[in-house]
């Protein structure tokens, strides 16, 4: 008998660490350079077909800048208004337009705006497919509202590349 409880205890043991093994790592699906840029070339397109003059920045699911396009005259701040938008957006898991009606004077999360970094203004849209975020975008330049029209476009130029 107690070899037997011997035998099962050490078999235990033995598939303990093969389950757990499963769990010490995880994949994760990320933007490739070639649909990042063509994010930022349609959001591009989109604010220029509206007459404006904007910068696009399209980070990965970390923050980090992948892309960066800046119209010929747009102003000389939008290209880091556009990386805070997108850094934002990825950061905070949520649209920049979002944020900003969050974090108002008076609001609970108002001091997410005094944080390095933190661009709450409309343009910064996070990129997803099935359930996980692959990215962000960020566009500067345009009106408010403009700016996150030419985000979504962005993001529906790849939307078929990303959701396979």
């Amino acid at each position: 008998m107690k070899a037997h409880l011997i035998c099962t205890l050490l078999a235990a043991a033995a598939l303990a660490p093969a389950s757990h093994a499963q769990d010490a790592t995880t994949t994760i699906r990320v933007l490739t350079p070639e649909t990042a840029l063509a994010a930022a070339q349609a959001a591009l397109a989109k604010c220029r077909d509206s007459g404006w003059q904007v910068a696009v920045s399209v980070v990965d699911r970390s923050g980090l800048t992948q892309v960066m396009l800046r119209d010929r005259f747009a102003g000389p701040h939008t290209p880091r208004t556009a990386a805070g938008k997108a850094w934002t957006a990825v950061s905070f898991r949520t649209s920049t337009s979002e944020l900003d009606r969050l974090s108002q004077p008076g609001q609970p999360q108002s001091g997410i705006r005094q944080l390095p970094r933190v661009v709450a203004l409309g343009g910064g849209l996070t990129i997803e497919a099935q359930g996980s975020i692959l990215g962000g975008i960020g566009v500067s330049g345009g009106p408010v509202d403009g700016d996150e029209v030419c985000a979504r476009a962005g993001i529906e130029a790849i939307r078929e590349r990303i959701e396979f």
